[in-house]
């Protein structure tokens, strides 16, 4: 065809051929405008800035359009848009739509052509990203960070392979309000409480509806409170849910599950792992570590392995992670395993850029900051654990608040939650008096109706109102689960 001729000799001068097949684009284009059902085989998400040629791009803009609104979409129902179109009017005017639709080939082989449409956008995604990387590092100037560049680089390759390129970032509000509606429709069928992934705990669920992609949640707390145990329990009841879900024929999009990755910069995996079979079977953690347990113990244990084998529960242990590495395995993980939930003990004890190790306030800045980024780029929730500052024990009141977050502001600043986990037991069976007095039968008696509840503090939900969550903690299992519903009714203190 002439037309496809002009349009393939206008970009023969660039330096360097990108890949494009503007026949394809053709065939496919006209075979939707013989049979607009065509569209409805193509599985993969072909938006119009993967078509090389702009025209062909508009064109199937508009007809996405027309087919949204249930319109049938023809030469003559595209006409009114392209009458004033100057490259259609270079290549003979609105008749080029008739001349699309001219070889009915494209039917046979739509999907073939769709694809192929597809793969060449991301190819020519490479060459840019591949472009942008080689001038890059031929900047030697003082201001280089070879670092910073590679980070760069490598999440633009991830964009590329999720299939976004520049196109990723831009949505319209159609896009956003239809998610918006979906998020809504999912918390009305889990019963008005969960629109995001389960924590797998009632009382918190109620009160944040669930985890919800691209939030950073804080949790903190001092040591001894159970920050780790609440996020392992979070991390396996969250995948232990996908895997129910997929039993239930549940589609992943309408699932509260998620597969985890699990990020321990401070215990072992085989420690975390006990920790989770020790919640599983029942069995106090200490004793499993002594082997302190009998047979009938042992065949427990042996049950509750078995059924966690395939559960979709990632660790890394590796310690002293920069945050740049935490992302980049991160970018992996989700590519090859698709993880919807990232789990990290403890922010901390991550590592910034060569450049913030000279000031910490700076470093911590920069990984809260490097969290967030991460859980907007995957648009998935990432939950951080992190440690408090010594100003709590030198409180009377040693209930956690903002100001207690440990060496930044910025931690807050960037978080959508923070989740404080406070035990009053904790801290009473220190001020234990001397038996037999009369502050014993009080402080006994109080230990008597505050043992074993921990409260979960949210003191920042930038979705909704801050307040207490009051929760059950079995010390000897590692295990947070809710109390009866007359008693973890939250105290709201918005």
């Amino acid at each position: 065809m002439a037309e496809l001729i002009r349009l393939a000799a206008a970009n023969e001068a660039e330096p360097q051929r990108l890949p494009r097949n503007i026949e394809a684009e053709a065939a496919f284009l006209g075979a939707i405008l013989i049979d607009n059902r065509v569209i409805e085989d193509v599985s993969i998400k072909l938006q119009p800035d993967h078509f090389f040629e702009p025209l062909h791009g508009r064109i199937y803009e508009h007809i996405l359009r027309l087919i949204d609104r249930n319109m049938l979409v023809t030469p003559v129902t595209l006409k009114p848009f392209f009458e004033a179109d100057e490259s259609m009017r270079e290549l003979g005017g609105p008749s080029y739509l008739i001349k699309l639709t001219a070889d009915g080939a494209g039917l046979i082989g739509a999907r073939d052509f769709a694809q192929q449409i597809y793969d060449l956008a991301l190819l020519r995604e490479l060459v840019t990203v591949g472009r942008t990387l080689v001038d890059n590092a031929l900047d030697t100037s003082e201001s280089v960070d070879p670092k910073g560049q590679i980070e760069a680089a490598e999440s633009a390759l991830y964009k590329v392979a999720e299939g976004e390129g520049e196109t990723g970032s831009m949505k319209s509000f159609l896009t956003a309000s239809t998610e918006a509606i979906r998020n809504v429709e999912k918390a009305l069928n889990s019963g008005g409480s969960l629109s995001g992934i389960t924590t797998g705990l009632n009382s918190i669920n109620t009160k944040c509806g669930g985890l919800h992609n691209s939030d950073l949640v804080i949790l903190a707390g001092r040591p001894g409170m159970g920050k780790t145990s609440l996020a392992t329990n979070i991390a396996f009841n969250a995948a232990r849910r996908w895997i129910r879900e997929r039993e239930d024929g549940i589609e992943e999009s309408k699932g509260s599950g998620a597969k985890v990755a699990f990020f321990s910069l401070e215990m072992s995996a085989d420690q975390l792992a006990t920790r989770i079979l020790a919640e599983q079977s029942g069995i106090s953690s200490e004793l499993l570590r002594m082997g302190k347990i009998s047979r009938d113990d042992f065949r427990e244990l042996s049950r509750a392995s078995r059924e966690l084998q395939e559960l979709p529960l990632y660790i890394d242990d590796t310690p002293a992670l920069t945050i740049a590495a935490l992302r980049t395995r991160a970018r992996r993980l989700q590519r090859r395993h698709g993880i919807g939930l990232i789990v990290v003990d403890y922010l901390q004890l991550l590592q910034g850029s060569s450049r913030a190790n000279d000031n910490r306030v700076n470093e911590i800045s920069e990984i809260s900051r490097g969290l967030k980024t991460l859980a907007k780029e995957l648009s998935i929730p990432v939950i951080a654990l992190s440690q408090l500052s010594r100003a709590v024990e030198q409180r009377e009141d040693k209930t956690p608040m903002l100001s207690d977050l440990r060496e930044s502001g910025s931690i807050e600043q960037d978080a959508d939650m923070v989740w404080f986990v406070y035990r009053e037991d904790y801290y009473e069976l220190m001020k234990k008096p001397d038996e037999g007095t009369p502050a014993f039968e009080a402080w006994n008696e109080k230990m008597e109706r505050i043992h074993g509840i921990a409260e979960l503090i949210i003191s920042k939900q930038r979705h909704g109102s801050t307040g207490r969550v009051r929760m059950k903690f079995e010390a000897k299992i590692t295990r947070f689960s809710d109390l009866a519903d007359d008693q973890y009714a939250d105290a709201g203190y918005d």
